[in-house]
Protein backbone atom coordinates (compact mmCIF):
# COMPACT_ATOMS: atom_id res chain seq x y z
CA UNK A 1 0.00 0.00 0.00
CA UNK A 2 1.26 3.53 -0.83
CA UNK A 3 1.64 5.52 2.41
CA UNK A 4 3.72 8.23 3.73
CA UNK A 5 6.77 5.34 4.99
CA UNK A 6 6.69 3.58 1.62
CA UNK A 7 7.06 6.20 -0.99
CA UNK A 8 10.28 7.31 1.55
CA UNK A 9 11.15 3.64 1.41
CA UNK A 10 11.19 3.43 -2.17
CA UNK A 11 12.95 6.84 -2.66
CA UNK A 12 15.74 5.50 -1.12
CA UNK A 13 15.67 2.27 -3.35
CA UNK A 14 15.89 4.27 -6.50
CA UNK A 15 19.14 6.24 -5.43
CA UNK A 16 20.95 2.80 -5.37
CA UNK A 17 19.40 1.95 -8.78
CA UNK A 18 21.91 2.49 -11.46
CA UNK A 19 19.48 2.80 -14.60
CA UNK A 20 15.59 1.66 -13.92
CA UNK A 21 13.04 1.43 -11.23
CA UNK A 22 12.89 -2.37 -12.25
CA UNK A 23 16.39 -2.95 -11.38
CA UNK A 24 17.77 -5.64 -8.76
CA UNK A 25 19.08 -4.09 -6.02
CA UNK A 26 22.35 -6.05 -4.54
CA UNK A 27 20.24 -7.09 -1.99
CA UNK A 28 17.45 -8.47 -4.15
CA UNK A 29 20.41 -10.18 -6.33
CA UNK A 30 21.79 -11.50 -2.88
CA UNK A 31 18.91 -13.11 -2.30
CA UNK A 32 17.95 -15.16 -5.29
CA UNK A 33 21.61 -15.15 -6.81
CA UNK A 34 21.72 -18.99 -5.52
CA UNK A 35 18.83 -20.12 -7.51
CA UNK A 36 20.04 -19.63 -10.86
CA UNK A 37 22.06 -22.28 -12.79
CA UNK A 38 25.62 -21.88 -12.03
CA UNK A 39 28.49 -21.52 -15.24
CA UNK A 40 29.51 -25.13 -16.21
CA UNK A 41 32.83 -26.30 -15.22
CA UNK A 42 33.05 -27.72 -19.20
CA UNK A 43 32.57 -25.79 -22.45
CA UNK A 44 32.58 -22.29 -23.52
CA UNK A 45 32.60 -19.70 -20.46
CA UNK A 46 29.91 -18.32 -20.28
CA UNK A 47 29.28 -14.38 -21.28
CA UNK A 48 25.78 -13.38 -20.18
CA UNK A 49 25.24 -11.51 -16.90
CA UNK A 50 21.58 -13.80 -15.73
CA UNK A 51 21.40 -10.57 -13.12
CA UNK A 52 21.03 -8.58 -16.57
CA UNK A 53 18.63 -11.02 -18.21
CA UNK A 54 16.59 -10.63 -15.16
CA UNK A 55 16.36 -6.73 -15.13
CA UNK A 56 15.68 -7.05 -18.71
CA UNK A 57 12.55 -9.33 -18.28
CA UNK A 58 11.14 -7.40 -14.96
CA UNK A 59 11.52 -4.15 -17.55
CA UNK A 60 9.71 -6.23 -20.13
CA UNK A 61 6.97 -6.76 -17.61
CA UNK A 62 6.87 -3.69 -15.63
CA UNK A 63 6.76 -1.44 -18.89
CA UNK A 64 4.45 -3.59 -21.24
CA UNK A 65 6.98 -3.11 -24.09
CA UNK A 66 7.92 -5.74 -26.65
CA UNK A 67 10.89 -8.12 -26.63
CA UNK A 68 12.44 -6.19 -29.83
CA UNK A 69 11.83 -3.15 -28.11
CA UNK A 70 14.17 -3.91 -24.76
CA UNK A 71 16.75 -0.92 -24.62
CA UNK A 72 20.10 -1.62 -26.03
CA UNK A 73 22.00 -1.45 -22.67
CA UNK A 74 20.37 -4.96 -21.97
CA UNK A 75 21.60 -7.90 -23.33
CA UNK A 76 20.46 -8.80 -27.03
CA UNK A 77 17.08 -9.06 -26.23
CA UNK A 78 17.59 -12.85 -28.33
CA UNK A 79 19.68 -13.61 -25.60
CA UNK A 80 17.21 -12.55 -23.19
CA UNK A 81 14.07 -14.33 -24.45
CA UNK A 82 16.92 -17.74 -24.98
CA UNK A 83 17.05 -17.57 -20.81
CA UNK A 84 13.38 -16.76 -20.39
CA UNK A 85 12.64 -19.94 -22.04
CA UNK A 86 15.30 -21.79 -20.18
CA UNK A 87 13.77 -20.54 -16.95
CA UNK A 88 10.19 -21.07 -17.58
CA UNK A 89 11.35 -24.68 -18.22
CA UNK A 90 12.88 -24.75 -14.86
CA UNK A 91 9.67 -23.51 -13.23
CA UNK A 92 12.53 -20.65 -11.94
CA UNK A 93 10.06 -17.85 -11.57
CA UNK A 94 7.28 -20.19 -9.80
CA UNK A 95 10.27 -21.19 -7.23
CA UNK A 96 11.37 -17.60 -6.79
CA UNK A 97 7.87 -16.22 -6.21
CA UNK A 98 7.23 -19.20 -3.61
CA UNK A 99 10.07 -18.71 -1.75
CA UNK A 100 9.35 -14.59 -1.38
CA UNK A 101 5.90 -15.62 0.06
CA UNK A 102 7.49 -17.88 2.72
CA UNK A 103 10.25 -15.65 3.25
CA UNK A 104 7.53 -12.22 3.33
CA UNK A 105 5.47 -14.51 5.59
CA UNK A 106 7.85 -15.28 8.26
CA UNK A 107 9.42 -11.39 8.21
CA UNK A 108 5.74 -10.32 9.00
CA UNK A 109 5.91 -12.73 11.78
CA UNK A 110 3.03 -15.44 10.36
CA UNK A 111 4.11 -19.33 9.38
CA UNK A 112 5.87 -20.14 6.12
CA UNK A 113 2.41 -21.85 5.18
CA UNK A 114 -0.89 -19.80 5.53
CA UNK A 115 -3.70 -21.97 6.64
CA UNK A 116 -6.34 -19.76 4.95
CA UNK A 117 -6.39 -18.49 1.33
CA UNK A 118 -9.34 -16.16 -0.84
CA UNK A 119 -10.13 -17.15 -4.53
CA UNK A 120 -11.43 -15.49 -6.95
CA UNK A 121 -10.90 -14.15 -10.53
CA UNK A 122 -10.71 -12.14 -13.42
CA UNK A 123 -10.79 -11.96 -16.75
CA UNK A 124 -8.55 -10.04 -19.38
CA UNK A 125 -8.77 -9.52 -22.75
CA UNK A 126 -6.38 -11.98 -24.69
CA UNK A 127 -5.71 -10.89 -28.48
CA UNK A 128 -2.78 -12.75 -29.13
CA UNK A 129 -4.27 -16.17 -27.48
CA UNK A 130 -4.49 -19.39 -29.30
CA UNK A 131 -8.00 -20.00 -27.56
CA UNK A 132 -9.85 -17.67 -26.58
CA UNK A 133 -13.49 -17.77 -24.94
CA UNK A 134 -16.29 -15.03 -24.18
CA UNK A 135 -17.04 -14.19 -20.77
CA UNK A 136 -20.68 -12.90 -20.50
CA UNK A 137 -20.60 -11.27 -17.35
CA UNK A 138 -18.17 -9.03 -18.19
CA UNK A 139 -18.40 -8.92 -22.43
CA UNK A 140 -14.97 -9.66 -22.91
CA UNK A 141 -13.40 -12.04 -25.17
CA UNK A 142 -10.13 -14.15 -23.74
CA UNK A 143 -8.92 -15.50 -20.87
CA UNK A 144 -9.39 -16.03 -17.14
CA UNK A 145 -7.36 -15.78 -14.58
CA UNK A 146 -8.21 -17.70 -11.65
CA UNK A 147 -6.13 -17.27 -8.57
CA UNK A 148 -5.91 -17.74 -4.51
CA UNK A 149 -3.65 -15.40 -2.38
CA UNK A 150 -3.35 -15.77 1.55
CA UNK A 151 -5.22 -13.39 3.79
CA UNK A 152 -2.58 -10.40 3.42
CA UNK A 153 -3.29 -10.64 -0.51
CA UNK A 154 0.02 -12.82 -1.40
CA UNK A 155 -0.49 -15.09 -4.77
CA UNK A 156 -0.42 -18.37 -3.73
CA UNK A 157 -1.45 -20.08 -6.81
CA UNK A 158 -2.59 -19.33 -10.38
CA UNK A 159 -4.99 -20.73 -12.99
CA UNK A 160 -5.66 -19.81 -16.36
CA UNK A 161 -7.68 -21.10 -18.36
CA UNK A 162 -10.41 -19.33 -21.60
CA UNK A 163 -12.86 -16.63 -20.16
CA UNK A 164 -16.12 -19.00 -21.00
CA UNK A 165 -15.04 -21.15 -17.61
CA UNK A 166 -17.15 -20.91 -14.88
CA UNK A 167 -15.66 -19.33 -11.39
CA UNK A 168 -16.52 -22.68 -10.19
CA UNK A 169 -14.67 -25.04 -12.67
CA UNK A 170 -11.67 -22.94 -12.68
CA UNK A 171 -11.87 -23.23 -8.62
CA UNK A 172 -11.63 -26.70 -9.01
CA UNK A 173 -8.53 -27.14 -10.28
CA UNK A 174 -7.06 -24.31 -7.82
CA UNK A 175 -8.01 -26.82 -4.51
CA UNK A 176 -5.50 -29.55 -6.60
CA UNK A 177 -2.71 -27.10 -6.84
CA UNK A 178 -3.21 -25.74 -3.13
CA UNK A 179 -3.44 -29.11 -1.73
CA UNK A 180 -0.06 -30.00 -3.40
CA UNK A 181 1.73 -26.46 -2.97
CA UNK A 182 0.37 -25.07 0.34
CA UNK A 183 -1.06 -28.52 2.58
CA UNK A 184 -1.85 -26.42 5.42
CA UNK A 185 -4.55 -24.56 3.77
CA UNK A 186 -8.10 -25.56 5.45
CA UNK A 187 -9.88 -22.42 4.93
CA UNK A 188 -10.95 -20.75 2.08
CA UNK A 189 -13.09 -17.74 1.51
CA UNK A 190 -15.19 -16.98 -1.42
CA UNK A 191 -18.23 -14.71 -3.23
CA UNK A 192 -21.20 -16.54 -4.18
CA UNK A 193 -20.50 -17.73 -7.85
CA UNK A 194 -18.26 -20.13 -6.04
CA UNK A 195 -21.23 -21.59 -3.93
CA UNK A 196 -21.95 -24.81 -5.77
CA UNK A 197 -22.87 -28.03 -5.74
CA UNK A 198 -19.46 -29.35 -7.46
CA UNK A 199 -16.88 -27.44 -6.18
CA UNK A 200 -18.36 -27.61 -2.84
CA UNK A 201 -18.40 -32.07 -2.87
CA UNK A 202 -14.87 -31.49 -3.79
CA UNK A 203 -13.75 -28.67 -1.60
CA UNK A 204 -15.29 -31.47 1.10
CA UNK A 205 -13.60 -34.18 -0.44
CA UNK A 206 -9.69 -32.19 -0.25
CA UNK A 207 -10.82 -31.28 3.26
CA UNK A 208 -11.46 -27.92 2.82
CA UNK A 209 -13.87 -25.37 4.41
CA UNK A 210 -15.20 -22.95 1.70
CA UNK A 211 -17.37 -20.12 3.34
CA UNK A 212 -19.25 -17.99 1.42
CA UNK A 213 -18.62 -14.04 1.40
CA UNK A 214 -21.90 -12.71 0.36
CA UNK A 215 -22.96 -9.00 -0.71
CA UNK A 216 -24.92 -7.31 1.84
CA UNK A 217 -28.86 -7.58 1.20
CA UNK A 218 -30.18 -4.06 0.78
CA UNK A 219 -27.08 -2.02 0.27
CA UNK A 220 -26.54 -0.59 -3.13
CA UNK A 221 -23.05 0.91 -4.84
CA UNK A 222 -19.42 -0.21 -3.54
CA UNK A 223 -19.04 -1.42 -0.60
CA UNK A 224 -15.71 -3.02 0.97
CA UNK A 225 -16.76 -6.92 1.84
CA UNK A 226 -14.90 -8.89 4.55
CA UNK A 227 -11.80 -10.99 3.25
CA UNK A 228 -12.52 -10.46 -0.48
CA UNK A 229 -11.19 -7.30 -0.68
CA UNK A 230 -7.79 -8.74 -0.18
CA UNK A 231 -7.93 -10.27 -3.61
CA UNK A 232 -9.41 -7.23 -5.39
CA UNK A 233 -6.59 -5.67 -4.23
CA UNK A 234 -3.93 -8.37 -5.44
CA UNK A 235 -5.80 -7.96 -8.97
CA UNK A 236 -4.83 -4.17 -8.23
CA UNK A 237 -0.83 -5.16 -7.75
CA UNK A 238 -1.06 -7.29 -11.11
CA UNK A 239 -2.53 -4.62 -13.29
CA UNK A 240 0.15 -1.97 -12.78
CA UNK A 241 2.59 -3.71 -14.79
CA UNK A 242 1.57 -3.20 -17.61
CA UNK A 243 2.21 -6.45 -19.37
CA UNK A 244 -0.37 -7.64 -17.16
CA UNK A 245 -2.88 -5.08 -18.15
CA UNK A 246 -4.54 -7.59 -20.79
CA UNK A 247 -2.74 -11.21 -21.46
CA UNK A 248 -0.32 -10.91 -24.68
CA UNK A 249 0.95 -14.22 -24.40
CA UNK A 250 0.23 -17.02 -27.21
CA UNK A 251 0.88 -19.78 -24.22
CA UNK A 252 -0.73 -20.30 -21.09
CA UNK A 253 2.97 -20.75 -19.67
CA UNK A 254 4.30 -17.64 -20.83
CA UNK A 255 1.31 -15.31 -19.16
CA UNK A 256 1.74 -17.25 -16.15
CA UNK A 257 5.33 -16.59 -15.65
CA UNK A 258 4.99 -13.14 -16.42
CA UNK A 259 2.19 -13.04 -12.97
CA UNK A 260 4.91 -14.49 -11.04
CA UNK A 261 7.72 -12.13 -12.21
CA UNK A 262 5.53 -9.05 -11.25
CA UNK A 263 4.27 -10.58 -7.88
CA UNK A 264 7.57 -11.88 -6.80
CA UNK A 265 9.26 -8.79 -7.52
CA UNK A 266 7.38 -7.06 -5.26
CA UNK A 267 7.85 -9.43 -2.54
CA UNK A 268 11.19 -9.46 -3.42
CA UNK A 269 11.58 -5.89 -2.66
CA UNK A 270 9.61 -5.85 -0.02
CA UNK A 271 12.32 -8.37 1.76
CA UNK A 272 15.23 -7.28 0.73
CA UNK A 273 14.33 -3.50 1.97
Amino acid sequence: MWTVESRGRMAKIRKKLKRYPTDLTDEEWEVIAPLFPQPSKRGRPRKTDLREVVNAIRYLVRTGCGWEMLPTDFPPWQTVYWWFRQFIRRLLFNTIHDIAVMMDREKAGREASPSASVVDSQSVKAPSAKERGFDPAKKIVGRKRHIAVDTDGRLLMVNLTTADISDSAGAQMILDGLRKRWPWIKHLFADGAYDRGKLMDKAQFLDFVIEVVRRIEGKEGFHVLPRRWVVERTFGWMTRWRRLVRDYEQRLDVSEAMIHIALGSLLLRRIAH
